[in-house]
């Protein structure tokens, strides 16, 4: 099953023209995947970038931008992870306002080391909890 969380476009997030300016996606993108990470795969941010001395950045982006948002409104964000690498993760987070597509990300993460900056392969225990989001997403179609 898809991990879903809705975000209100609040005025800190729009143009004079009350539309969501595009960059402030991003800001809510980052925070569903946060939450995400916490919630679904039980691994905080805080642990990861502070006593891990990891991090999990964006090293690669596609967006579509389907139609504007408006102040007020509920966006749900709906995440799916596509592809778990050695080192990285392809996410799918489809972006809606009451079923209407809004805005599609393909987003690619990856694990590193902040010391060194090079990549890591994932702990067994975050890639174990990547691949039962796959799996459950995947049964989830084969209903």
């Amino acid at each position: 099953m898809a991990f879903t969380t809705t975000h209100t476009v609040r005025f800190q997030h729009c143009d004079p023209a009350e539309i969501v300016f595009y960059p402030r996606y991003y800001e809510m993108l980052n925070a569903t995947i946060e939450e995400w990470f916490d919630t679904r795969l039980v691994w905080s941010f805080a642990e990861i970038h502070g006593p891990m001395d990891r991090g999990v950045p964006t090293v690669a982006h596609e967006t579509v931008f389907l139609k504007p948002s408006r102040l007020g409104e509920r966006l749900d964000f709906t995440l799916t992870p596509t592809h778990i690498g050695g080192s990285s993760v392809k996410l799918l987070v489809e972006v809606t306002c009451d079923g209407e597509p809004r805005v599609r990300f393909n987003t690619t993460l990856v694990w590193f080391a902040k010391s060194d900056g090079r990549p890591r392969p994932w702990p067994d225990e975050l890639r174990a909890g990547m691949t039962r989001e796959m799996t459950l997403e995947t049964e989830g179609d084969a209903r």
